[in-house]
């Protein structure tokens, strides 16, 4: 007898980034680090239930941004060479620490990326998103968009057809990668504003997820809390995150992460070894970087740090996994003497969590759906299912809100932040009195040059930008590519005005933007 149902969902996404003018690009490593820590580790997991007979459904949403990079052959190809350097540096480093207390953790980082390599080059056939497809189609993994490129939806809502076109190109991006249209968005940042399920319902999307609060403080207040999903009164459904079950795992001091076993995540080689013997494989400029190769376990709170076991680390996400388990079947029990129907247990994280901030995430999630399988008490669903079981679920205004700091909009719109906005609104402006203009009368050269500045819009939309801002991470980066997408779209802008086509400029963004080559600049266009 099932008593309850357990709704993982993990968060992927990485702005769109791609510089195919340099062989290293420090930014492009966010991705190929994501790639190796967490992507492949958890297709990995994922391949080894399915050949070990174990039941699993986890909810997993793939952004647009993403999707267009794993499916890039240029940034694939350059991934495939950075695990090359990486199987490179292991063979230095099982040599540099033969007979040493290192030598054995050595080995086994040479061991992780040779595997790594062999998985992507195999099953994936050199294309990370074929891993997701094989389980998308299996119906053990369901996939869910998100915002074309992560725009911060409430932000951009002054001008709506900049949000209309977040929504269509997710949609759009959805289908040309996964055939098939998304049922549920993760809203970006789970930002919500009142009136957003109008959009949704206008696009095919069935749910969507929110921070507790979004759903707890809905009009009227919900019947089950967080514990079932409300529907909008356009008839979208809205699940809520479960805090109980998100800290015990997200929390760095409160949670699994943060165990002495668990590896470090900052101590890495290509800091703490000399540069003469490290920088082939930390950036070409001298810029030290994560190379990987991390020999420390948490082990504290000094500076002290003890070498790391990971086969010890690995065995204690079993410990982890079994008490997360009794929690959530405690929780499911005490929930449901309150309620008519199984609860659900909605627990929301990022994925990156999982693999590379918590690099022994990854098998905690694979521990975790063994312990479901094996005891049968409450089962593992995603939201499509919870609505396919429940169609009738209680009708409320979902609450505006974001699952950032304090609950609302100031992480992205705060001084360090706030001037991108008026560059936004106006540039979603124009580009609406352009589409309006040039919809039915575009020549050749200026159905280019429109389409790229409607790629420029979107990628300057995205909320990452804004967010690295006020966490003041990589802020030079972040402010550059802002004011970039900015100047790219207004030069092309004044080549339409003009009627002038440079060539060599176009080509030179083209190449480097190439996102959403089906992108229409109709879709701006006021009907």
């Amino acid at each position: 007898m099932i008593k309850g149902y357990w709704i993982p969902v993990l968060h992927s996404h990485l702005p769109f980034v791609k510089h195919p003018q340099y062989e290293n690009f420090l930014e492009e490593f966010w991705l190929f680090e994501a790639i190796s820590e967490c992507y492949i580790p958890l297709l990995q997991r994922l391949k080894r239930l399915e050949d070990e007979g174990v039941d699993f459904s986890l909810t997993v949403s793939v952004t647009p941004p993403l999707a267009e990079m794993l499916d890039d052959v240029h940034l694939m190809e350059k991934y495939e060479r950075y695990l090359d350097r990486l199987i490179e540096l292991g063979d230095k480093e099982v040599k540099r620490t033969q007979n040493s207390e290192y030598e054995n953790i050595a080995k086994f980082y040479l061991d992780f990326f040779t595997k790594t390599k062999e998985f992507f080059c195999g099953f994936l056939e050199r294309k990370v998103l074929n891993g997701y497809r094989y389980f998308y189609d299996l119906g053990k993994l369901e996939i869910i968009t998100c915002g074309a490129t992560h725009g911060y939806l409430p932000l951009l809502a002054i001008n709506p057809k900049a949000v209309d076109v977040q929504i269509e190109v997710a949609v759009a991006s959805h289908k040309k990668h996964f055939h098939k249209q998304p049922r549920g968005i993760w809203l970006p940042e789970c930002a919500y504003y009142e009136g957003l399920d109008v959009v949704l319902k206008k696009n095919n999307i069935e749910f969507f997820i929110m921070d507790a609060h979004g759903l707890v403080y809905s009009e009227p207040t919900p019947q089950y809390g967080v514990y079932s999903p409300i529907v909008s009164p356009n008839g979208v459904a809205a699940f809520g995150r479960d805090h109980q079950s998100s800290k015990q795992v997200w929390s760095s001091k409160e949670g699994y992460p943060g165990d002495v076993c668990y590896r470090d995540f900052y101590r890495d080689i290509g800091y703490d070894l000399d540069f003469e013997y490290i920088k082939d494989y930390i950036n070409p400029d001298g810029h030290r970087v994560f190379t990987g190769y991390k020999y420390h376990k948490i082990t504290g709170e000094t500076d002290h740090k003890e070498i790391y076991d990971p086969f010890v680390g690995m065995d204690k996400t079993k410990e982890h996994a079994q008490n997360f388990h009794f929690n959530r079947e405690k929780q499911i029990e005490h929930i449901s003497q309150f309620m008519d129907r199984p609860p659900c247990v909605v627990s929301p994280y990022d994925a990156e969590l999982f693999g590379h901030w918590w690099f022994e995430g990854v098998e905690f999630l694979y521990n975790m759906f063994k312990e479901i399988d094996c005891h049968k008490v409450f089962k593992a669903i995603t939201p499509a299912q919870y609505l396919d079981y429940f169609p009738y679920n209680p009708i409320a205004v979902p609450h505006p809100s974001s699952w950032g700091d304090r609950g609302y909009y100031d992480v992205w719109l705060n001084p360090s932040n706030d001037w991108i906005y008026r560059h936004l609104h106006q540039m979603a402006n124009s580009m609406c009195e352009y589409a309006n203009r040039y919809s039915n009368s575009a020549n050749e050269n200026e159905e280019k040059l429109l389409n790229q500045m409607a790629r420029e819009l979107l990628l300057a939309q995205s909320s990452d930008w804004a967010f690295l801002m006020t966490t003041a991470t990589a802020t030079e980066y972040s402010t550059e590519r802002t004011k970039e997408h900015i100047y790219n779209f207004w030069k092309l802008a004044k080549m339409v005005d003009e009627n002038f086509f440079d060539g060599d400029f176009y080509k030179k963004i083209e190449e480097k933007n190439s996102i959403f080559e089906f992108l229409n600049f109709r879709s701006y266009r006021n009907k």
